[in-house]
C-alpha cells in the first residue's frame, strides 16, 4: 500500500519535473514568447467579438455554458471523456487558477479519473482565465448543438428584460415629468385662483362702495324731491283710496319712485344735450327745465354717468325762484317748476270710473292734434291729470299759457296741425301781440293703451294749461282717450 503511495507520489513529481520542463522550455523559447506575445494583443478582439456574436459579455456567456453543462451532462449532451476531462479542466482553471501542488491535496495513485484531470489542469499551464473562459465557451459549442439555441433564448430573455426596464425606466420618468408638471399646473392655478379671488373680493369692496354712494345719493335727492311733492302726492292717494291708508301709502312711496326716476332720466337727457352742444357749438337746442329738487338749502344734482364720482365733486347750487326764459333777447324771470309724472296700472278701474263722465272722453282724429285748455283757478296751487286709451299709444305734451304775457307774432311763429274740438281762446291777442305759451313737458308718445299715466304740476302763475294729445303720427286710426283733469289747494 505505502508503495502504491510512493509511486503515485513518485509520477506527481515526475509529472510536475515533466511540466516544470516543459514551462521551462516554453518560456526558453524566444518564438513562442513572440507568439505569446501576439496571442495577448489578440485576446480583447477575439473577446469583443465573443460578445458581440452571441450577445453577451464573456463573464455572461461563461456562466450560461457553465448552468447548460451541469444541469445538461449526461441529460441532453454526452461529451467524450476527453472534452468532459477538458471542460472539467478549464472550470478549475477559470475558478482556481493555474495548478499550484502545494495548495492541491494528493491523489491516490488508482484514482485515475482524478489523475487525469489534474493532468488536464496541468497542461494548461498559465492559461488566462479570459482564455481559459473563451475556450470552454467554444468547446462545449462545438460539442453540443443545443448550447447555441440555449444562449439565443436566454439573448432574446435578456433583451425583453432590458426592453421592460428601459419602459418601467420611461414610464417612471414620465410619471416624474407628469407628476412635475401637474405641480406646476396646480401652483399656477392656485396662484391664478388666489389672484382671482383678490381680484373679485377688490371689485366687490368697490362695487359695494359705490353701490353705498349711489343709495346715499338717491336717498338724498328723493328726499329734497319727496319734500316738493308730498302734498301733491298725499292728495292724489287720498282721492284714489280715500278709506285705505295701507294703500295710500303704498301708492305715495310709487309714485315717488317714479318722479325719482323720471328726475334722472331727464337729467341724463339734458347733460346729454350739453354735450352735444359742446361738441357742435352751431347746434340750438330748445330750453328745458330740468327738475331739479329744491329744498329751503341748496340740494345737490345727481349725475347717472359718473354715479361712482362723489357726491360732493357733483353738488350744483339752484335756485328754485327763477327760470331765466329768453325773448326777443332779454330775460325774464318766469318761476317754471318742473312736473311730476307718473304711470299705474289698474287701467281697466280708471276707465270704468271716468264712464260715468260722457265729457271725460273724447276721441282724437287721425292726424289731429287736440288741445284740452284748463285754466288756473284762484284757490288752487296743483293740477292733476290722468289719461288712458284703448288699443294704441298716442302722443302727450303739458304747456302752460301766460295770461299777463305776451309776445309779438313776428319773433317766432309754430305750425300746429289741431283738431276741430280747439277751444278759440288761442287766438291771437290785439295790437299783434299773442300770449307767451311755455312747453312744461315735450310732447312724445305714451303707451296709455297698457297703463295710466298721470302727472301733476304747480301753478307757475296766472294763465292756462294747454293739455295737447297728438295723433298726428297717424294716419288710419283715430284714439279714444279717457281722460281726467284735476286741482288742488
Amino acid at each position: 500500500m505505502m508503495e502504491f503511495d510512493r509511486a503515485e507520489h513518485d509520477n506527481d513529481r515526475i509529472e510536475k519535473t515533466n511540466e516544470n520542463g516543459i514551462n521551462t522550455e516554453t518560456h526558453a523559447s524566444g518564438t513562442e514568447e513572440d507568439l505569446k506575445s501576439c496571442k495577448d494583443h489578440k485576446e480583447p478582439q477575439k473577446s469583443w467579438s465573443l460578445e458581440r456574436n452571441w450577445g453577451f459579455t464573456l463573464e455572461e456567456l461563461f456562466q450560461l455554458a457553465l448552468k447548460f453543462f451541469k444541469e445538461m451532462n449526461g441529460k441532453a449532451f454526452n461529451p467524450t471523456y476527453e472534452e468532459n476531462l477538458r471542460l472539467v479542466a478549464l472550470h478549475k482553471q477559470i475558478t482556481i487558477g493555474p495548478y499550484d501542488p502545494k495548495a492541491c491535496p494528493e491523489i491516490g495513485f488508482f484514482d485515475v479519473l482524478g489523475n487525469d484531470r489534474r493532468k488536464e489542469w496541468l497542461r494548461l499551464g498559465s492559461m488566462a482565465k479570459e482564455d481559459a473562459m473563451e475556450d470552454f465557451v467554444k468547446l462545449l459549442n462545438s460539442c453540443c448543438s443545443l448550447f447555441a439555441p440555449y444562449v439565443t433564448s436566454h439573448k432574446i430573455e435578456k433583451e425583453e428584460q432590458e426592453k421592460r426596464r428601459r419602459e418601467e425606466e420611461e414610464r417612471l420618468r414620465l410619471e416624474r415629468e407628469e407628476q412635475e408638471r401637474r405641480r406646476l399646473e396646480e401652483e399656477a392655478r392656485r396662484r391664478e385662483e388666489e389672484e382671482r379671488r383678490i381680484k373679485e373680493e377688490e371689485q366687490r369692496r368697490k362695487q359695494e362702495a359705490e353701490r353705498v354712494q349711489i343709495e346715499r345719493q338717491k336717498q338724498q335727492i328723493m328726499a329734497v324731491l319727496n319734500a316738493q311733492t308730498a302734498v301733491q302726492f298725499q292728495q292724489y292717494a287720498k282721492q284714489q283710496y280715500p278709506d285705505n291708508p295701507e294703500q295710500q301709502q303704498l301708492l305715495i312711496r310709487q309714485l315717488q319712485e317714479q318722479h325719482y326716476q323720471q328726475y334722472m332720466h331727464q337729467a341724463l337727457r339734458l347733460q346729454q344735450m350739453a354735450l352735444q352742444k359742446q361738441q357742435d357749438p352751431n347746434v340750438t337746442q330748445t330750453s328745458e327745465a330740468l327738475p331739479a329738487p329744491v329744498s329751503n338749502d341748496a340740494a345737490p344734482t345727481c349725475n347717472p354717468n359718473s354715479q361712482s364720482n362723489s357726491l360732493e365733486n357733483q353738488e350744483q347750487q339752484t335756485d328754485s325762484k327763477s327760470f331765466h326764459l329768453c325773448v326777443e333777447g332779454k330775460t325774464g324771470e318766469l318761476p317754471i317748476i318742473a312736473p311730476s309724472m307718473w304711470t299705474r296700472p289698474q287701467i281697466k278701474e280708471f276707465k270704468e270710473k271716468v264712464l260715468h263722465d260722457q265729457e271725460s272722453v273724447i276721441t282724437v282724429g287721425r292726424g289731429e292734434v287736440l288741445t284740452i285748455r284748463v285754466p288756473t283757478h284762484q284757490d288752487g296751487s296743483h293740477l292733476f291729470w290722468e289719461f288712458a286709451t284703448d288699443d294704441y299709444d298716442i302722443g302727450f305734451g303739458l304747456h302752460f299759457e301766460w295770461k299777463d304775457v305776451t309776445i309779438p307774432t313776428s319773433t317766432e311763429t309754430t305750425e300746429t296741425k289741431e283738431g276741430t274740438e280747439q277751444v278759440e281762446g288761442e287766438k291771437q291777442t290785439e295790437q299783434g301781440r299773442c300770449p307767451l305759451v311755455h312747453e312744461v313737458v315735450p310732447i312724445s308718445r305714451r303707451d296709455s293703451h297698457e297703463e295710466v299715466y298721470a302727472g301733476s304740476h304747480q301753478y307757475p302763475g296766472q294763465g292756462v294749461h294747454l293739455l295737447k294729445f297728438d295723433n298726428s303720427y297717424s294716419l288710419w286710426r283715430p284714439k279714444v282717450v279717457y281722460y281726467r283733469v284735476y286741482y288742488t289747494r
